[in-house]
C-alpha cells in the first residue's frame, strides 16, 4: 500500500470520544447502524478494534472508511475479513472492495445517510449527486460486506 494514499488521523479529543462510543456500542448501547469493527493487525497480530457505520442498501452492508486509507482499512485489506461487534453479538465477514460505478453510489447514500457524522470529511455536500463522487472515490475505501458461514 502506497504511503501517499490519504487519509486523516483523528484529534486527541476524536480518539478519546471514540473510545467512549466504541464502548456504548460494544456492551449494546447504540442505535442499530453503529457497530465495533474488530480486525487483526496485519504485522502485529493484535485485534485491533474502532467504532464504525455500517452502511444497508437493500439487502447488502457496506463499510466506508471516511477518513481514507486508515490503519484499520490496511489491515482489513490484508487479512480480507473482519468482525462486527454490538453487544454481545458478533459476525464474521468477508471483505470486497467496492470500485467504479458502483463505489460512487455507496459513498453518496454514505454521506447522505451519516451526514452529521461524516460531512467533515468529505469537499461535497450531502445531497450531491453521485458524478460528484467519481472523482473523490480513490479517497474513500469502500467494502461489500458478506457474512461467514
Amino acid at each position: 500500500m502506497s504511503a501517499s494514499l490519504p487519509s486523516k488521523p483523528p484529534t486527541a479529543i476524536e480518539t478519546i470520544f471514540n473510545r467512549v462510543f466504541g464502548w456504548f456500542v460494544g456492551v449494546g448501547l447504540a442505535p442499530a447502524p453503529f457497530y465495533v469493527l474488530e480486525v487483526r493487525g496485519r504485522k502485529s497480530g493484535r485485534i485491533y478494534s474502532t467504532p464504525v457505520d455500517v452502511l444497508l442498501r437493500g439487502d447488502r452492508r457496506y463499510l466506508v472508511a471516511p477518513r481514507g486509507h486508515t490503519q484499520w482499512v490496511r489491515n482489513a485489506k490484508a487479512s480480507g475479513t473482519v468482525t462486527l461487534r454490538r453487544g454481545r453479538v458478533a459476525d464474521r465477514y468477508i471483505l470486497r472492495e467496492v470500485e467504479g460505478r458502483e463505489k460512487a453510489e455507496v459513498l453518496k447514500a454514505y454521506l447522505d445517510t451519516f451526514r452529521r457524522q461524516v460531512q467533515r470529511f468529505f469537499p461535497v455536500p450531502a445531497g450531491s449527486p453521485a458524478e460528484q463522487f467519481v472523482v473523490l472515490a480513490d479517497r474513500y475505501p469502500v467494502f461489500e460486506l458478506t457474512a461467514q458461514p
